[in-house]
């Protein structure tokens, strides 16, 4: 039996990432709840109480004013008739992920689980089913990992907006229902953070004790009712102040604690810890106590600890305006982050109902051609020696994901022992894959093409030459598997 952790740095810097994340490579996500209903985008919950703003407009427009009808209607309105976890997780272990996540509650203080903490879930109010409690088996039933995410612990001074009224026209000073006593365990006591009709607020994380302890017992009832193999934070470590200067113990207590009860329930029930933590403080004294998490980035190079980029094909929630990113570009992303040690967590919408649309069927057909062709390059691999070669670069800019302009020149790769996979960015017209990076006492011994077979080579002076055939297997992103000696 492994030992327990406590929660402190100091322990907690002992973890070590499990094997299955490593394998992993590639997970999906389920980022969906009441804020899906309008199907106009994320962070509904709180822009549509601020004045002009276009999810205000909708909302006023479409339901009616915020003091009259606010986002507890919202709520109601979600009902999911149409979500169907088995079919959807089938889709989705075609579509290659290793490992399944689902959103626990997001800032809008809405749990997709039978809280006995939070009346306002999916099991009381909407839906009437337990989200999470599907999700799970539905994953149990295709053995993927489990993982659930949590947003709650900004969601304090984030919506701070329902507190407000109108400044102009016919409401102009009428008090939102977010000011409704009867409805305050819901909206939260929160006036102390600053309300202003332009959407900021003073800080992400608030130093509200009462709410911090709320926080933690959530965290701990959300790991005894499903034993996650990850839990994921929308933030920092809680309740981190700044990201900047060392790391201060005391300022992180609740985040060490609820990290420690996630490690040792897991050690409780394997014998050893197989669970991951992620949250999105960059500084390696924190992130160490788990697995780092990058929202819509990456990380320019590998890093020697396994890390997280979570992305989703459109907006966060279903949003009719939101162009979705192309499979191309998805694959392309996937192979740039796992040559660096990464992992993808990929949010697939789903709309209100429960269902994908058209679209998003046809993205996740289009992942799963592709990973029948080159998923031996993917699951079980290491960063190589080098992440990859060629002048190309990802553009790394907080929340940017612009497609790379990639030349034939460009390959990422990956490796199992003395198995190199080498994928090909953008394919040589004359079919002639020129490789530079191996050593001269690096020996190739055979060369193949995923989903093709054995290839003609050539290796001088530790230069790497493959005569490809004219037509490749995959559509994008095409692995050589190069066995050394």
């Amino acid at each position: 039996m492994q030992k327990e952790f406590q929660a402190s740095f100091e322990s907690l810097r002992q973890y070590q990432c499990p094997d299955w994340f490593k394998d992993a490579k590639f997970g999906i996500w389920s980022h969906w709840g009441p804020q899906s209903v309008p199907m106009f985008g994320d962070w509904y919950a709180r822009n549509m109480y601020i004045q002009g703003s276009p999810q205000y407009l909708y909302h006023l427009r479409h339901y009616g004013h915020p003091s009259q009808f606010g986002y507890k209607d919202i709520c109601a309105l979600w009902k999911a008739e149409n979500f169907d976890p088995e079919a959807l997780m089938e889709l989705y272990v075609k579509a290659g992920a290793r490992y399944f996540v689902a959103q626990a509650m997001h800032h809008d203080h809405f749990f997709n689980y039978d809280s006995a903490i939070n009346h306002f879930n999916s099991v009381k109010v909407g839906p009437h089913k337990d989200i999470c409690g599907l999700w799970k088996a539905a994953a149990k039933k295709y053995n993927l990992p489990f993982g659930l995410t949590e947003h709650l612990g900004a969601s304090f001074s984030w919506w701070n907006t329902n507190k407000g009224a109108d400044e102009w026209g016919p409401y102009a000073g009428v008090p939102y229902d977010g000011n409704a006593p009867e409805y305050e365990d819901f909206y939260y006591a929160n006036k102390e953070h600053k309300i202003d009709n332009r959407g900021t607020f003073d800080v992400w994380y608030t130093t509200n004790q009462q709410f911090q302890e709320y926080w933690l017992n959530v965290m701990k009832e959300l790991i005894d009712k499903y034993q996650p193999d990850l839990l994921y934070s929308d933030g920092g470590l809680p309740f981190v102040q700044t990201q900047e200067g060392p790391a201060l113990e005391q300022e992180y207590k609740m985040g060490l604690e609820a990290v420690a009860y996630l490690y040792n329930t897991s050690i409780g029930k394997y014998g050893e810890n197989r669970a991951v933590y992620n949250q999105k403080d960059r500084r390696p004294d924190i992130y160490t106590v788990g697995v780092l998490d990058i929202e819509k980035s990456q990380l320019p190079d590998i890093l020697p600890y396994p890390w997280q980029t979570d992305t989703c094909i459109g907006n966060w929630f279903y949003d009719v305006r939101q162009e979705f990113k192309r499979p191309s570009h998805i694959i392309e992303m996937l192979v740039d982050i796992i040559s660096k040690n990464g992992t993808m967590l990929l949010n697939v919408l789903q709309r209100p109902d429960g269902s994908l649309d058209r679209e998003t069927i046809w993205i996740l057909e289009e992942l799963a051609d592709w990973f029948a062709v080159c998923s031996e390059g993917v699951y079980g691999t290491r960063p190589w020696r080098i992440s990859g070669e060629g002048n190309t670069k990802v553009l790394i800019e907080g929340f940017t994901e612009n497609e790379t302009d990639w030349t034939d020149s460009d390959y990422r790769f990956t490796s199992k022992g003395k198995t190199v996979y080498a994928f090909l960015m953008r394919a040589p017209e004359n079919r002639v894959a020129v490789l530079k990076s191996f050593l001269p006492q690096e020996t190739v011994k055979s060369v193949r093409l995923l989903g093709e077979g054995n290839m003609p080579f050539a290796q001088d002076f530790g230069v790497l030459s493959v005569k490809l055939p004219e037509t490749l297997p995959a559509k994008t992103a095409n692995c050589l598997v190069i066995e050394l000696e």
